[in-house]
Parts: structure tokens; C-alpha cells; sequence
């Protein structure tokens, strides 16, 4: 039974999404703030996140920052605003996923499926090879990447873009073939999402990012690993 934290200082709004996840099977605990979220997770072991965005003493972008020093578990954000802004800066800030206010109950729990789903598929690969490259190395089994032998921690959809990319070396991936591969849905603005997806992954994996060695970009196409 996976356990689904959901951070909301509306409690009805909580509530609700509560009865959906219990509905479909899933453990339920709840937070009302970033800080109270952070405290959960620290306390129980959350197989997902639902976070909103505006909330007291800690807002959900600051909280999904905190999240990613020291967890993987997948995000999903949401917000009552449904501008692009909101939705790169949820995205860069390391969520997996991002609906907007008001959203279907029966929707939010589709990508919550998807997202449990994924996270599982990734955690219990029971392939044990291991990628090196310049001081690069990908675990697949323990889906766990390393740079010069420090771990790097990278969210569901960073791990994902990485290991499409390295285990398809020499290949042009384009930014809709990514999104079609890693999201497994369609997108209007996949450019975009996949582009801030990357650019987060590079930060984290190359030693100057602006001059990327693992991830690198074929103008007009998209992206491949190596050189």
C-alpha cells in the first residue's frame, strides 16, 4: 500500500483528496504547511507528495527545494493559479508534476497511479548494470547516479531523461520524443517542460553547465548523451 502525503492549509480541500486516495487504497496523511510536510516525511516513509503552492510558513516551492536535498519521492504540485510562470518555476524547483485549481479529484489521482507507478518501476529494476563515463556512473538496479563518486540526487523525470538518454548513446532524442517517452502522455508545451527538466539535470550532473559533456544539444534536433 503506498502512502500519499498530501500539504494543504485548506483542510476541506485535504480532506477530499483523502477520501479519493483511501477510495483507490492508499495510506493518507496530511500537512498543513511545507514545514509541517517536511516533518512528515522525516516521520513516516511517503511513497508521494501532493503539494500546493500557496501556503503559510513555508509556500510549496520552497518546501519541493528542501525535498530535493534529501529525498526522490515524487511531486506533484498544484495551484490555484494556471499560468506557465507557476508551472516552470514548480518544475524547476524539482517537481514530477503540476495540476491546477480547480482540478478533477479523479484526474489527480490518475497521475497520482502514474506517478506510483513510474517511482516503482525505477526503484525495482531488477537490471544491475552500471554506465560509466567521465566520471559519470548510473546504478540501473539501485537507480542511483554518482559523480566522482558522490551521489547525485535527481527526481523521477531527471533519473528517467538520464537513463533514455545513456542507454540510447549516439541517439538524437527530440524534446516531444523525451516527453513521449518519460511522461508517456502528450503535452502542448513539452518543448518547455522538457527544456527546464534538462537544464535542472545539467546543474546537477555537469561540471560547467553551460558547457555540458553528458547532456548535450543538437540545435534544431534535441538532445543525446555524450559528445
Amino acid at each position: 500500500m503506498a502512502a500519499i502525503l498530501v500539504i494543504d492549509d485548506e483542510k476541506d480541500i485535504c480532506n477530499l483528496i483523502g477520501i479519493y486516495l483511501k477510495n483507490e487504497g492508499y495510506e493518507f496523511y496530511k500537512a498543513g504547511n511545507g514545514i509541517e510536510g517536511l516533518e512528515a516525511l522525516e516521520r513516516y516513509k511517503i511513497d508521494l507528495v501532493i503539494a500546493d503552492v500557496m501556503m503559510p510558513k513555508m509556500d510549496g516551492i520552497t518546501f519541493c527545494m528542501k525535498v530535493r536535498e534529501k529525498w526522490n519521492v515524487p511531486i506533484i504540485m498544484v495551484s490555484a493559479k494556471d499560468q506557465d510562470m507557476d508551472k516552470v518555476m514548480g518544475l524547476t524547483a524539482g517537481a514530477d508534476d503540476y495540476i491546477s485549481k480547480p482540478f478533477n479529484p479523479i484526474e489527480l489521482v490518475a497521475r497520482v497511479k502514474a506517478q506510483i507507478r513510474r517511482s516503482q518501476k525505477y526503484n525495482h529494476n531488477g537490471n544491475s548494470d552500471v554506465y560509466e563515463y567521465a566520471g559519470l556512473s548510473m546504478d540501473i538496479n539501485s537507480r542511483r547516479v554518482y559523480k566522482n563518486s558522490e551521489q547525485v540526487l535527481l527526481t523521477n523525470k531527471e533519473y528517467e531523461i538520464l537513463k533514455l538518454l545513456w542507454t540510447n548513446r549516439g541517439m538524437v532524442f527530440s524534446a516531444e520524443h523525451i516527453y513521449s517517452k518519460v511522461w508517456d502522455e502528450q503535452e502542448y508545451d513539452a518543448d518547455n517542460i522538457v527544456m527546464v527538466h534538462i537544464r535542472n539535470l545539467r546543474k546537477k550532473i555537469e561540471t560547467d553547465a553551460k558547457n555540458p559533456e553528458y547532456i548535450t544539444t543538437v540545435w534544431g534536433v534535441g538532445y543525446k548523451f555524450g559528445n
